[in-house]
This record gives C-alpha cells, structure tokens and sequence, in this order.
C-alpha cells in the first residue's frame, strides 16, 4: 500500500466562494471541482472543501506559514476573510500570529517565523 495524497478537509454552504476564497488569498490552484467536493492545492498541501455545510464558526487546525504576516492580514478582508481578533504586536513579541476566519466559518492561523 502507498499513501498516493493527503487531504485536510474543510466544509462550506457555499463551496465556490471557499475556494475563491483560498484561491484569492493564498494562490491556491483549484485541482479538481464538482458541486459536493473539490480540491484547492496550497503550498503543495491539499485543502478538501465538501459543500454541504452549515456555515458555522468551527476552529480546523488549520495553519498557513508566510513570509509576510502583515500581507496577509491586510488582503484577509479583502478576500472576505476577517481576523478572529487583533493580533498583539509589541516590541517584545513582533507579530507571528493572526486567528482568522473564512467566509464559511472555518477558524484557521496565518503565522510568520519569528526573527
């Protein structure tokens, strides 16, 4: 037996603009698409999106390290994404850490390597 791919599964009421979502703010490439299930590949990481779902607020686990936190934070809104709350930025603890959430629901990071 070979583990041909792995998936992280995501559930969205509306699929299609999941996807776009992912697509806009990442530059995911949709691999495959149909009205119950479709994939997005980030990174080289599969995201699964599976319509169907309720829409709810729903923490993933779901992680996306950048080079470049505060872009990401700005082009959150801009994607229909908002953050969970404000990231803590201090001359202490530089940014590295933003909770998000997509126009599903769906909680997942935005990180930066620290130093």
């Amino acid at each position: 037996m070979q583990v041909e791919k792995v998936k992280y599964v995501l559930w969205a009421a509306d699929y299609q603009r999941c996807l776009r979502f992912y697509e806009a703010l990442f530059g995911g490439k949709i691999s495959f698409q149909s009205e119950v299930w479709s994939e997005i590949v980030i990174a080289g990481a599969t995201i699964g999106v599976h319509g169907g779902g309720e829409g709810k607020r729903t923490w993933t686990g779901l992680s996306f390290q950048l080079d470049d936190l505060r872009e990401g934070i700005a082009r959150l809104a801009d994607c229909g994404g908002m953050l969970a709350s404000e990231p803590n930025d201090t001359p202490e603890d530089p940014l590295h850490l933003a909770m998000c959430i997509d126009p599903e629901g769906n909680e997942f990071m935005m990180t930066q390597r620290r130093g």
